[in-house]
């Protein structure tokens, strides 16, 4: 209350008040700019009306004023709020001891300890590189006609005839995408991603100053260490008209739409070489920065700008969340409070829309960025990076609506509406705390049993086929046989050298002379003919049989007699007769509630082919450390997250091998699958919690 309050603390005399936009009744809008802080304050036609008169020094003096000169119905309480938002963004002067021994106690106030400190700058700091005004203020002139009609119609149409050109070789486009993904090509990113955020912020620096706008500082934020260039235009919260304000907000997506235009339109012409990669690499960085990320309104980039000056509301995120906080309030409590603004019914609703998508992308986003951080520092430290993002960003927002409803806990418990939601919510987590029946849903292979992938031993080239594809052979049949010169040789040599130790161990044996050499002789031998027979198993290897009876399937095309043939050519498979099996693959969170015996039911991917029945049959002791199966790998599109290397696919994260023995005749082929594993009955909080605890032993453990 401010009724006793006569005398009005006196205004910065640095501080300038400047015409702002109309509002959206029609009235006009002033912005005060406090030059030292760099802050911008829009102000309405009372509040214009009573800084004209605050040199009066008293709110008596300035309501009395107010409402002999004007329409305005301004009393000494309207003076006295007038004068306290003045006073808590400092833009008045201390009046003596009292307004002195505040500002000192508020300065305290924003004083951190070293952890807090460390805290806020670690989750988002500035560093001002340059003071750019005077160097923009004298080149603005070099650039302008970057802005004009000319270079924007020839941009649009160099726009046009890129996509037109990118579209009639769109295979070859995607194609070079993939060629790109190596680390020369993730260092020419780095460095198109520095030129084209450097033309952004540019852009935004020189529209700023064409219109008179003073730009002080350009540098570097980094956002949980992560650096972004950033350009202070804040000055551009003085002009007056909504199209030049939306034209500085758009300058950096509409420079590097630019410069997407005509790199796409150079790739289409250029030749093969460092020039053409340069310009698509240029290109595909400017459409997914510009179209993805800037354009977005979620976070406080340049889409969420523009948006806020295209419907003409100022500070759109904590109004909008706000409004949702009070819905939310309102619809778990009835409290009956007003509004946090009026707001036409349909405004309200996509405020509250909005704040909801906000919420949704940001949680999303925040648990994004603490995973990464997780796993890009050392486990101690991420670990405590990881709690302090979910802390930060999403406990404290929730901590903090809930001392809310803790202090309007007298006017929730007058109404009825507790009692309903609180019902509502116990039920929730009694559902959420009940074990339900539930099935397990792996990814799996349908195959014939059993199945034999026939491989060399060794390099080898063909000599015979005798038996073709689709034909029925049986166990030690001979499918193969291939030959190998260099194997033959070895075994000439071996063969002639055993032939001269034998004739010497003759003489040896006829001749005096040479008995002492007879032990000797006779186990060089004894070494050669072991050699022998190695070197003859090993040629018998490479007659290639079936392992047991079935049908021989997917031998290679174009293999002819003559060929060589590598260790990892696969040369077919045979597919026995005894049954039918899914091979499934187990998260490691799922793995205790199944057991040997389960129903199952497998779903082929194929709509060809029907519903299969079994049991599992066993589940191996350990998870896989390499997928055998490749088609379920993430490489080949499937559904299993791996990485590529070597020897083969690795999964990402544990999967466990499952045999399941189906009930039906195995299909022709391989076939990919769902397994449906009947499992324990498990609650949802239990297996949440089990995931959780699962992923603790594993990271801290391992």
């Amino acid at each position: 209350m401010m009724t006793d309050m006569v005398m009005l603390p006196p205004l910065r005399e640095e501080l300038s008040l400047h015409s702002g936009p109309a509002a959206h009744d029609g009235s006009p809008t002033w912005t005060i700019r406090d030059p030292v802080r760099n802050r911008f304050y829009r102000i309405g036609w009372p509040a214009f009306e009573m800084l004209s008169r605050w040199h009066l020094g008293d709110a008596r003096a300035v309501a009395q004023d107010l409402r002999d000169h004007t329409t305005l119905q301004v009393d000494i309480e309207d003076v006295g709020q007038m004068a306290q938002f003045l006073a808590g963004h400092l833009l008045t002067r201390p009046m003596g001891p009292r307004d002195t021994a505040r500002l000192i106690e508020r300065a305290a106030a924003q004083k951190h300890s070293w952890w807090n400190w460390l805290l806020h700058h670690y989750l988002f700091f500035r560093i001002p590189l340059v003071r750019p005004d005077r160097w923009l203020g004298a080149s603005v002139h070099h650039v302008r006609w970057l802005g004009g009609r000319g270079f924007m119609v020839a941009t649009a149409l160099a726009l046009l005839a890129g996509l037109v050109l990118v579209g009639r070789r769109w295979d070859e486009f995607a194609a070079t995408l993939v060629d790109t993904f190596s680390p020369s090509g993730l260092a020419a990113y780095g460095l198109a991603l520095t030129v084209v955020k450097v033309a952004h912020e540019l852009a935004h620096a020189y529209t700023a100053r064409h219109y008179g706008c003073r730009v002080p500082t350009m540098g570097l934020a980094f956002l949980v260490m992560w650096p972004v260039l950033y350009t202070d235009v804040n000055e551009a919260w003085m002009l007056a008209s909504r199209r030049q304000r939306l034209r500085v907000g758009a300058a950096g997506i509409m420079a590097e739409l630019a410069i997407a235009a005509w790199a796409t339109l150079a790739w289409a012409f250029l030749p093969d070489g460092p020039a053409r990669q340069a310009a698509f690499v240029l290109a595909a960085l400017s459409w997914v920065s510009s179209l993805i990320i800037n354009l977005s309104p979620f976070m406080r980039f340049d889409g969420y700008f523009l948006l806020m000056d295209g419907l003409e509301l100022p500070n759109l995120h904590p109004r909008s969340f706000a409004m949702a906080r009070w819905w939310l309030r309102e619809v778990l409590f009835d409290l009956g409070e007003p509004a946090p603004e009026p707001m036409a019914p349909a405004q309200r609703a996509a405020m509250i829309a909005f704040a909801v998508l906000v919420w949704i992308y940001r949680l999303t986003l925040f648990l994004g960025i603490a995973v990464l951080v997780y796993h890009f520092f050392i486990k101690a430290v991420g670990i405590m990076l990881f709690a302090v993002e979910i802390g930060w960003f999403v406990l404290m927002p929730l901590v903090s609506e809930i001392r809310e409803w803790i202090k309007r806990r007298p006017l929730i418990e007058k109404r009825q509406r507790w009692r309903l939601t609180g019902g509502l919510l116990a039920a929730l987590l009694v559902a959420l705390a009940l074990p339900w029946p539930t099935r397990i849903e792996a990814p799996a292979i349908v195959r014939a049993h059993p199945v034999t992938i026939l491989y060399l031993p060794g390099p080898a080239r063909l000599a015979e086929r005798q038996v073709g594809p689709g034909q029925m052979v049986r166990a030690g049949q001979m499918i193969y046989r291939f030959d190998s010169p260099d194997l033959e040789r070895r075994l000439a040599i071996v063969d002639a050298r055993l032939a001269g130790r034998q004739g010497e161990l003759e003489t040896a044996r006829l001749d005096m002379a040479y008995r002492e050499r007879l032990s000797v002789l006779t186990e060089d031998i004894a070494r050669l003919q072991a050699e022998h027979a190695a070197l003859v198993a090993e040629r018998e290897r490479l007659n290639i049989t079936a392992p047991h009876d079935g049908r021989l399937l997917d031998l290679p095309p174009a293999l002819d007699v003559g060929d060589w043939v590598s260790v990892h050519l696969p040369l077919g498979l045979v597919q026995g007769h005894a049954g039918a099996v899914a091979i499934a693959y187990v998260a490691e969170h799922d793995l205790g509630r199944i057991g040997a015996g389960a129903a199952v039911t497998v779903v082929p991917t194929s709509l060809d082919h029907d519903r299969l029945s079994g049991t599992v049959a066993t589940i191996e002791p350990a998870p896989v450390k390499l997928l055998a199966d490749t088609s379920l790998a993430s490489q080949q599109g499937g559904p299993i997250a791996t990485f590529a290397s070597q020897a083969g696919p690795i999964p990402e994260s544990p999967w466990t091998r499952v045999t399941i023995t189906l009930d039906q005749a195995p299909p022709a082929h391989e076939l990919p699958a769902t397994a449906l594993i009947e499992a324990e009955p498990a609650s949802p909080l239990g297996r949440l919690a089990r995931s959780v605890l699962i992923i603790l032993v594993r990271e801290w453990g391992a």
